[in-house]
């Protein structure tokens, strides 16, 4: 075998001879390393935008936060978040005061137990006086006397569940029949407070009530409701009925008192005058009114619930 022709198998290689100096070179030589690439401009501004891959993007995010216009976009943006919160915050304060929202709701544990106790048994109560701190009613949870929203509201959410429990036991069960049933209750109640709101109106009765402290007095009747829907269907209509009695006569007796120190209470303000005579006459007969029509919404938003 002939060894010249596989040079490539010697121990000790070639070394290579460059072109002679004076002679120009017609490529690169490129044998002792990788490709070279040209470098242009537009390579590198296209590419370091984004920055290197391991570095999360924080040269982009640098440059955003580092333009002005971004800048002022966002200081412009949060300006106008903040003017129209304060817009939403004056415009509903027009007609809700927040501050006092909160003094309906401001309740504990052994308060809401001891409302409760005294709206199914209020023959036994004596003290019946709202108590005042510096001219300013105490909360509810430091008077029982003092009404309240939190009742009310989860009493009304009480009475929806129980009225869908009843007419599903019953087998009568639908969206449509709970919506009405939710809506009818809603709507007497804002007829009954808009009624009170109109007589105290038109008969020119002052008095220290609110419109909250209506919505109040007005919503302790779902508790009795609740009472009432909970003893027909454990007893059937006779538990029914014996339920509505009891719990009828105590809301009404709880209105009267109550009523008692906001309306007929305050008779100094309309002593002198034409009709001053008359005043507590209509007085009297907005609290018994009131009281009367209690029993009549209680059957008419729970008789249905009981066969």
């Amino acid at each position: 075998m002939d060894l010249s022709h596989h040079g490539h198998r010697a121990t000790k290689p070639r070394a290579r001879t460059g072109p002679p100096a004076g002679d120009p070179m017609l490529f690169d030589d490129t044998s002792s390393g990788g490709p070279q690439v040209p470098n242009q401009g537009y390579y590198n501004s296209a590419y370091n935008i984004s920055g290197p891959s391991g570095g999360g993007g924080g040269p982009a995010m640098n440059n955003l936060f580092a333009d002005p216009m971004a800048n002022a976009a966002m200081m412009y943006g949060s300006s106008i978040a903040d003017k129209g919160k304060d817009i939403v915050n004056k415009e509903l304060s027009r007609f809700v005061s927040v501050n006092k929202l909160k003094y309906f709701f401001a309740v504990d544990t052994k308060y809401v137990i001891k409302k409760l106790v005294l709206l199914m048994f209020p023959y036994t109560h004596q003290d019946w006086e709202v108590r005042y701190h510096r001219d300013t009613p105490l909360p509810p949870r430091h008077d029982v006397n003092a009404p309240d929203l939190y009742i009310p509201s989860m009493a009304f959410i009480t009475y929806i569940l129980l009225a869908g429990m009843a007419l599903g036991i019953q087998k009568r069960f639908s969206p449509e029949v709970l919506g009405l049933c939710a809506s009818t209750a809603l709507v007497w109640m804002v007829i009954e407070v808009l009624a009170m709101l109109l007589s105290l109106y038109l008969l020119t009765v002052h008095s220290d009530l609110s419109t909250f402290d209506l919505i109040a007095y007005s919503g302790y009747k779902y508790v009795g409701m609740i009472f009432t829907v909970l003893c027909g269907l454990l007893f059937g209509s006779d538990g029914y009925f014996v339920a509505l009695a009891w719990s009828s006569c105590a809301l009404m007796f709880f209105i009267v008192r109550s009523l008692k120190m906001k309306i007929l209470s305050s008779l100094s303000s309309d002593s002198m005058g034409a009709g001053a005579s008359a005043k507590p006459r209509f007085r009297l007969y907005i609290t018994m009114a009131t009281a009367i029509f209690q029993p009549v919404i209680i059957y008419w938003l729970t008789s249905h619930l009981i066969r």
